[in-house]
């Protein structure tokens, strides 16, 4: 290579703004290190490198303490739709803890900003829907849809249905049910996971997976290790099938066009619940309300948390479809299940005040007609890198793949050894020069905030190339190439 990664580096680093408060990072970063134990991460690691401290964001721009602007990618972790420095939700916040900061909603009681949103939820997702289960975030919510499931099937006189097929590689949460549920094998390595009579089935991942096949006809063989599933499981003892339209944590997968209705079907032949996990995909991602109205399903249970306030405030919940929803309110008694903080009524003004924003400036629109072509667009030229073998998009979500050497096609690029942690080393470059930009194995995705105009995805995408170029820089001069 002509130029050096330090050379590189030093022409693209990322501009800096007057600091608008001092900050003592590394004073930070050690009290970070003493005290403060972060999500997934090796901690020694951590404490030898510092941890990055972000002070600021507007629009779809950070600051860290140092002063340094970064594009974030990630929406803060797929959340921050609306954007950063969003006045109209902090005054919505404020007035909300003025007059009532906090009640339960357990022994017959409620607030007005909980009943108003969860009014709203339902006029805005698919008819099938009628009811809210409130919860704090997408993991309880998706504890919230393994209570509700097995319930469902307790009161149709049916309790030996217990049986919740998922997908290897997906991402349900964290919590005891959440990480079951998911079928990440570092998080099942720790815990004894997953809880009984949660099993997975392959990913709809063509470029790993479609080897001699068209998209279309991977679409339905994948479906069809869902039928396999019920079948080596027991029709009379399966409950429920859950996937993210998209699979977002894994890796950004999107499905092949024939893969979600071929699932429907499927569901509908063995009468088992569908859940839809829009935690990620919910409130606009893909440009539309809910990821599923764009992939053909008609779900009986959606989860969702992150989009619905925008991150601002945390809030999740499960929509209730009107079949699971009778079977609760008009057979059940008591549901023994839910959260001092279920319906809180702060967040539940800040989901109002996000959903308001939502629709007025027209973000869901503006993704499916405007930015999300535009970023297609662009990575479509990232495709063209060197470094990197095929890039896709769906909406506001995308993800490209680094590769040793392209091939004509996703299934025949040579890969680099998964233990050189190329993703790693283009993960570093990216957030060292004003870019945030997410690492699953040797997979890059993004996913921004829904805010960001044409220019700034240009902005981005010219980042992330100036990047790319670094991290190929990098390997050549490891001889890894």
């Amino acid at each position: 290579m002509a130029a050096n990664s330090a050379a590189l580096a030093a022409s693209i680093a990322f501009p800096r703004v007057p600091d608008v408060e001092a900050f003592d990072t590394r004073a930070l970063q050690q009290l970070d290190a003493a005290h403060y134990l972060h999500p997934f991460t090796d901690h020694a690691a951590l404490k030898d490198k510092g941890a990055r401290v972000i002070v600021r964001g507007q629009g779809v721009y950070l600051w860290d303490s140092e002063g340094h602007q970064i594009i974030d990618g990630m929406s803060g972790l797929w959340c921050v739709n609306a954007g950063y420095g969003r006045t109209a939700i902090s005054q919505a916040v404020y007035r909300q803890m003025e007059t009532l900061p906090f009640y339960n909603s357990f022994f017959n009681t409620t607030n007005v900003p909980a009943v108003r949103l969860a009014a709203e939820l339902v006029e805005l997702a698919p008819p099938q829907f009628s009811h809210v289960f409130f919860t704090g975030s997408g993991s309880e919510a998706n504890d919230t849809v393994v209570r509700m499931v097995r319930r469902y099937w307790d009161l149709m006189g049916k309790p030996g249905r217990s049986v919740i097929i998922s997908r290897r590689n997906a991402y349900h949460g964290s919590t005891m049910a959440g990480a079951s549920l998911g079928g990440m094998a570092g998080m099942h390595a720790q815990g004894g996971l997953p809880i009984p009579d949660i099993v997975h089935i392959g990913q709809p991942n063509y470029a790993e997976h479609g080897h001699g096949m068209s998209e279309n006809e991977f679409g339905l063989v994948a479906a069809g290790w869902l039928e396999e599933q019920i079948l080596a499981s027991g029709p009379e003892r399966v409950a429920a099938f859950i996937g993210e339209p998209v699979q977002g944590a894994g890796g950004v997968i999107i499905p092949p066009h024939t893969y979600w209705p071929e699932v429907q079907r499927i569901c509908d032949k063995y009468d088992i619940l569908l859940v839809a996990d829009e935690v990620i995909c919910g409130f606009g991602r893909l440009g539309t309300w809910f990821g599923s109205e764009l992939m053909g399903m008609r779900p009986d249970l959606i989860s969702f948390a992150k989009g619905v306030t925008s991150g601002y405030v945390p809030l999740g919940g499960v929509l209730v479809g009107k079949r699971v929803a009778h079977a609760l309110v008009e057979k059940g008694g008591d549901f023994n299940h839910g959260f001092t903080y279920s319906g809180h009524p702060v967040a539940c003004a800040a989901a109002l005040e996000n959903l308001r924003i939502l629709r007025e400036e027209r973000l869901v629109e503006k993704v499916a007609l405007e930015t999300g072509p535009h970023l297609k667009a662009a990575f479509a030229e990232l495709a063209a890198h060197p470094l990197v073998g095929h890039a896709e998009t769906c909406g506001m979500v995308a993800g490209l793949n680094l590769v040793r050497r392209k091939g004509t096609g996703p299934h025949d690029c040579e890969h680099f050894a998964r233990e050189l942690q190329v993703g790693m080393l283009c993960r570093g470059h990216m957030f060292d020069n004003g870019v945030i930009m997410r690492a699953v194995g040797d997979r890059m995705i993004v996913a921004p905030p829904l805010v960001m105009t044409k220019l700034q995805i240009d902005e981005m995408a010219e980042r992330i190339w100036d990047c790319l170029d670094l991290t190929l820089a990098d390997v050549y001069q490891r001889g890894w190439i």
